[in-house]
């Protein structure tokens, strides 16, 4: 059961996350060049601020127009914006047949991040699924849908508790290897999990929720990463 605070808490999110939504892109078309630096994420060099693709596909919102959103895909790389996120379960999987669309043109200039963890009857989430065969079928499924032939960096998007983290760490060395990956990354996990996958696969990012509601990444995990 979840507490008001919890309720409360997710309203506050959905809707300034709309509104800054509509202000960031009302005004995109004014923005000015980025800074010309990067920031390393592994074997990845990107842009300091990157472009989330998630609402993209109506999260919080309606889902947008191809069209318009392949448009602004391509109006944050004119200014400087190198690194894109996206995942499967944005949808699921229109969020990243609009990416694949949207960077065609300039592909080899840019870093995609996807993420996996979920499984899918159809276009329809039915929860955490991360054995190593659903990884495989996942990343494959991204990278026809991203038309690309390398995942930048990959995600474990959410744990499933089915499934130890060595072995999800395992496939996606496998994937590696394999040339269809290239980095590793975890999303919303503890600290005993990044070091048990760590152990196994170099964790290139992390991903986590942190702000002024949200930080609880400032217990331990922020230390852990350093």
């Amino acid at each position: 059961m979840q507490s008001n605070n919890q309720v409360n808490r997710r309203e506050f999110l959905q809707k300034t996350s709309l509104a800054v939504a509509g202000v960031t892109l009302s005004n995109f078309s004014n923005a000015q060049p980025i800074v010309a630096k990067t920031h390393k994420i592994g074997s990845l060099e990107v842009s300091p601020l990157g472009l989330g693709c998630m609402s993209m596909a109506g999260i919080y919102n309606a889902s947008m127009p191809k069209d318009e959103m392949v448009a602004v895909i391509r109006k944050a790389y004119e200014n400087g914006i190198t690194f894109l996120d996206t995942a499967e379960v944005y949808g699921p999987f229109y969020s990243e047949e609009i990416v694949g669309e949207a960077i065609k043109p300039f592909r080899n200039k840019i870093s995609v991040a996807t993420k996996f963890g979920f499984s899918f009857n159809g276009t329809q989430s039915t929860g955490r699924g991360s054995k190593p065969e659903q990884i495989r079928a996942a990343i494959d499924g991204s990278l026809k849908r991203l038309q690309i032939e390398t995942i930048d960096l990959a995600y474990l998007h959410r744990a499933d508790p089915n499934v130890p983290i060595e072995d999800v760490a395992g496939t996606v060395k496998e994937l590696i290897q394999a040339g269809k990956v290239k980095n590793f990354g975890l999303s919303e996990v503890s600290p005993d999990t990044i070091r048990r996958a760590n152990a196994v696969q170099k964790v290139a990012a992390l991903q986590s929720e942190y702000s002024m509601l949200e930080r609880v990444v400032e217990a331990e995990i922020l230390t852990l990463c350093e």
